[in-house]
């Protein structure tokens, strides 16, 4: 048993979610992602009940592992009751775990969204936040999504939202003691420990290509240099 196996056996996401692949091919006929990227869960799974460690190592380094939107379907099917979701994300936590992430370019733009989700959440307490969800960091919202950001709060009042009122409602300013308790839930279950490694990490290899924060940022989350879709 190789030695990469035994760490994703301490995930219990991986324990539940291997039981024994019979290469059916179910999981990929269902599977979404496999519709457009290069990805194929049952290979994903056969690999790793092989417990070869090489094999693995490759799948950690891989974009292989990031195509997944986690949205289960794979479960819903297997006649094995696998869950190749489960095990993506266990191989997810180890890439980033060991590092390896940063050796694709799917899992360098973890650093993005652990910049944007995680801080809007710490913030201001939502995942996606209007005022930082900008046009220029997103021209495929188009001229909509510019105009949304040029009157957001005509529209917002328009639409009976409550953006950083007090009181209730949607998009109400969340109270600083709240978000204090989700930062603490954060250092408690080690989430602060992993996005600062996941940012110490990045801003090595940020480093390496000779970027500063902002220009790797920028890159990472504009830039598209490998061909990730099917054909």
């Amino acid at each position: 048993m190789g030695k990469l196996f035994d760490k994703l056996m301490e995930d219990y996401r991986f324990k539940e979610g291997l039981n024994a692949c019979i290469n059916c091919g179910t999981c990929t006929a269902i599977c979404p992602a496999a519709e457009f990227y290069k990805y194929d869960p049952r290979s994903i799974t056969n690999t790793v009940q092989n417990k070869d460690d090489a094999e693995i190592e490759a799948l950690l380094k891989s974009e292989t592992i990031w195509y997944c939107g986690e949205c289960m379907s794979c479960i819903t099917r297997c006649p094995r009751n696998n869950a190749p979701g489960l095990i993506i994300m266990a191989l997810r936590n180890l890439s980033q775990e060991l590092g390896f992430f940063i050796d694709a370019e799917k899992g360098r733009q973890q650093y993005v969204l652990n910049k944007v989700l995680c801080g809007n959440i710490l913030n201001f307490g939502y995942c996606v936040y209007p005022r930082t969800f900008l046009y220029k960091d997103h021209p495929e919202s188009g001229t909509t999504g510019k105009w949304i950001e040029d009157n957001l709060e005509a529209i917002h009042n328009r639409l009976g939202s409550n953006l950083d009122g007090s009181g209730v409602g949607i998009l109400r300013k969340i109270p600083q003691e709240d978000l204090d308790e989700l930062k603490t839930i954060f250092d408690v279950t080690g989430a602060t420990a992993r996005l600062d490694l996941i940012e110490k990490l990045s801003l090595k290899k940020a480093d390496e290509l000779g970027f500063t924060q902002e220009e790797y940022i920028e890159h990472i989350f504009t830039i598209t240099e490998i061909d990730h879709y099917q054909h």
